[in-house]
């Protein structure tokens, strides 16, 4: 009878569960038993393992082999157990000293052939290890700048079964040729685009990266813009086709900051469990951005799937631009989805499989037309839709959802001598993006031994009590709360804007203007303020 054990990660969303796999060999009729709550793919490993054992040019033990996954009731999916799975039964079979298998995880797809492949999740399960305490990590070799990332784990990267043998029991170790393209995007979430390149939205990143130099007019939502990267606001922008709505809302990631090295670890810890890191980029640390079509489902949104849900385009945008373009075609219960993960920065998910919790902290830009049409407002146009239409297709951006958007701007169509001036002396992003970086500063220094970093993540109360406007910047605000025109929570995300603008503006707190600025610039009444502080 052999026995041996060794460890690998199952991944729960975006967290993973350290797992034991045991291998045991008993006399008996020749069978492999796979136990412990496995899925399809993974029950499907014992053909793969029997192959890629015999192909390394290891002999495949002729008894009852029982592989069992500890703890049982952790339900365990795709391939990433291969490796460990073969491992535990060379040891059990003594081709490996089962004491050397005992203090190391390990992480890969096998094929037929013995190679090592890449698997989704790399970082969070290796994440997982570390904080279980474990110092030794195997991924495949290509997977080596993704696992890296982790602190305090040696890293040891393997192109092939027969490496990982020859390693283990100290062999020569072969030399085995990289398989071209053998890292490719999971196509679960075709149609999002790749996060940090923009694949998909026609977005590119480098020189070419769209910037908004190449915006011609449309001061206020370019001051919107500005505003929601200093303070993370969400923006609706309305208005006809061509207007340049779109057009604004791809230049809005050209505006964040670099991500720290603890958001770069969570959204990089997403995109590789949903399989979308480009390859060469183990570490995302631009935002990124997420431009779903307007006929996605609430799954893919919100996050879902069969089995246990996975990441969809609200975590995929986690400390990120999310881009809802035609936004009132969206169906109207996937746009309410988006309410409870607006306030709270995560998204619950219960199914059969189990409730699983996902980050999905973005910056939402909304955009639509004013009509079905289009043309309803527009000078020289004449709207042929009915009233009733024009009502219905407003209604899909329920009060509840609206009222967690901080900005509303109209973008108006741009006007000939602006379109077609050769030299508009348009700011391009990197002098806004200074100016953001500056403003976020300003609030961190403010916010420092605080939970919160930006003015959209302060609560209402503390921003009331903590926090004070100067006396009288709020007499406007206050009659439009006894009117009925603001909410309560209205009131907070003004006060919110009104703290961003005096952040960009350099001042200690926030002035009448201010507030003013902050209540046009979500209601769309003019309050007689001016756009001082930022630069035309």
């Amino acid at each position: 009878m052999g026995f041996a054990r060794t460890c690998s990660v199952a991944l729960v969303g975006v967290e993973g569960v350290v797992v034991e796999v045991q291998a045991d060999l008993e006399p008996g009729v020749a069978a492999f038993t796979l136990v412990g709550l496995p899925d399809k793919s993974l029950t499907e490993s014992r053909d793969r393992v029997r192959a890629a054992v015999v192909n390394s040019g290891a002999a495949w033990p002729s008894k009852k082999l029982t592989v069992g996954l500890s703890p049982a009731s952790v339900p365990k999916s795709g391939s990433g157990f291969d490796l460990a799975v073969a491992a535990a039964v060379l040891g059990a079979a003594e081709r490996i000293d089962p004491r050397v298998l005992a203090e190391i995880v390990m992480i890969g797809e096998l094929g037929l052939d013995g190679r090592v492949r890449p698997v989704r999740g790399i970082l969070p399960a290796v994440l997982a290890a570390a904080d279980a305490g474990y110092e030794q990590v195997v991924v495949p070799d290509s997977a080596v700048p993704e696992a890296s990332l982790v602190p305090g784990v040696s890293v040891l990267g393997v192109r092939s079964l027969r490496q990982l043998i020859a390693v283990l029991t100290d062999e020569p170790v072969p030399d085995e040729e990289p398989v071209p393209g053998e890292i490719r995007p999971d196509p679960f979430l075709a149609g999002l685009a790749l996060p940090g390149m923009g694949l998909g939205t026609g977005m590119v990143t480098g020189e070419h990266a769209p910037d908004l130099a190449h915006v011609a007019g449309q001061q206020v939502a370019r001051a919107a813009l500005e505003v929601a990267a200093a303070g993370r606001h969400h923006v609706f922008f309305k208005g006809p086709p061509g207007a340049g709505k779109t057009m604004l809302a791809e230049r809005l990631p050209g505006l964040l900051p670099e991500l720290s090295r603890q958001e770069s670890l969570e959204v990089t810890a997403v995109h590789s469990v949903a399989g979308m890191l480009p390859p060469g980029h183990p570490l995302v640390d631009r935002p990124p951005y997420c431009s779903p079509h307007h006929s996605a489902t609430m799954a893919s949104l919100v996050g879902g799937g069969t089995g246990l849900p996975r990441p969809g385009a609200v975590s995929l945008a986690h400390h990120g631009v999310l881009f809802l373009d035609e936004a009132a075609e969206f169906h109207s219960s996937v746009l309410d989805a988006l309410r409870q993960p607006l306030e709270s920065g995560h998204v619950v998910i219960a199914r059969a499989a189990g409730i699983l919790r996902m980050p999905a902290r973005f910056l939402m830009v909304l955009a639509a037309n004013p009509c079905p049409c289009g043309r309803h407002g527009t000078a020289g146009d004449v709207c042929e839709c009915r009233p009733s239409s024009i009502k219905r297709y407003r209604a899909r951006l329920s009060g509840p959802l609206m009222d967690r958007v901080d900005l509303r701007v109209t973008v108006e169509p741009v006007a000939r001598q602006e379109l077609l001036r050769l030299h508009t002396g348009a700011e391009p992003s990197a002098a806004v993006a200074d100016r953001v970086r500056a403003a976020r500063e300003r609030a961190a220094r403010r916010f420092d031994g605080l939970p919160w970093r930006t003015n959209s993540e302060v609560p209402g109360h503390e921003l009331r009590t903590r926090w004070h406007v100067r006396p009288g910047a709020l007499v406007k605000a206050e009659l439009d709360l006894d009117r009925g025109l603001l909410t309560a929570r209205g009131l907070d995300r003004v006060l919110r804007v009104a703290w961003t603008l005096a952040d960009l503006a350099g001042r200690d707190r926030p002035s009448a203007n201010d507030v003013n600025l902050a209540l046009e610039l979500r209601t769309g009444v003019r309050r007689g303020a001016v756009l001082e502080g930022i630069a035309p």
